[in-house]
């Protein structure tokens, strides 16, 4: 297991932002909250960027990675518009979360609302080889769903 090294050391970029946390003990990664001065609406089929007031420091070898909260997915169809939203270690401004309402119905994110969890992970970059051809595996060129149900 890699750990990270020291803390992840965070701006506040303005008084309202909350520092993340993680929800419990044994949560994986850390809440983000919405840093707003008023409700932001999102209606369906929109996306809306939603600052954290927060800029980080995330040491080289590791990048956050901004996932869906599962009760804001499952329960209203809100997540992260992207899927998965990447912060790289040399990125230092603000973090934005931007949300898609994948609903029916408006959904309104409130000030200080937890909306995503940011989760550290290592990254590896190795060298391109080009090649001619690849090793041989079991499973071969086989596409989506060629190993079974």
């Amino acid at each position: 297991m890699m750990h990270y090294p020291g803390n992840l050391k965070l701006v506040r970029l303005r008084p309202t932002s909350r520092l993340p946390s993680p929800a419990t003990e044994g949560s994986a990664g850390y809440d983000l909250y919405a840093d707003l001065d008023t409700p932001a609406v999102i209606h369906p089929g929109q996306t809306v960027a939603i600052p954290t007031g927060l800029s980080m420091q995330i040491e080289p070898g590791f990048a956050g990675f901004v996932f869906a909260r599962s009760g804001l997915g499952v329960r209203h169809g809100i997540v992260p518009a992207n899927c998965v939203g990447v912060i790289d270690s040399d990125y230092r401004g603000e973090v934005l979360v931007a949300l898609y309402n994948h609903a029916e119905q408006s959904f309104t994110v409130q000030p200080g609302d937890r909306m995503a969890q940011l989760v550290l992970l290592p990254v590896a970059l190795p060298a391109v080889e080009e090649c001619r051809a690849l090793e041989e595996s079991a499973r071969g060129s086989g596409g989506f769903g060629s190993t079974g149900r």
